[in-house]
């Protein structure tokens, strides 16, 4: 199991007490898209999916926040295999 598996792994178990830059690195690793024009939020997409995620950039980041974005992850997975 990677280091980047691990850590969706704990996100899953507990989406309390993450920072934007563990999203950004799992969606670097994964070839997720993300974008910030300079504002107080980023932006998540993937080709193919529909939806994009949208997370403020506020310490910590609230868990419905982490768990949009683990369903971004999930629908990527799912596109990738």
């Amino acid at each position: 199991m990677s280091t980047h598996e691990k850590m969706l792994a704990r996100m899953r178990n507990n989406p309390l007490d993450w920072r934007i830059d563990d999203l950004k690195s799992i969606a670097n690793r994964l070839g997720i898209d993300w974008r910030n024009e300079g504002g107080s939020h980023h932006v998540f997409s993937y080709p193919g999916v529909d939806d994009d995620v949208c997370i403020p950039v506020h310490r910590p980041i609230k868990p419905v926040y982490v768990r949009l974005f683990l369903a971004l992850v999930d629908k990527t997975k799912a596109l990738q295999s």
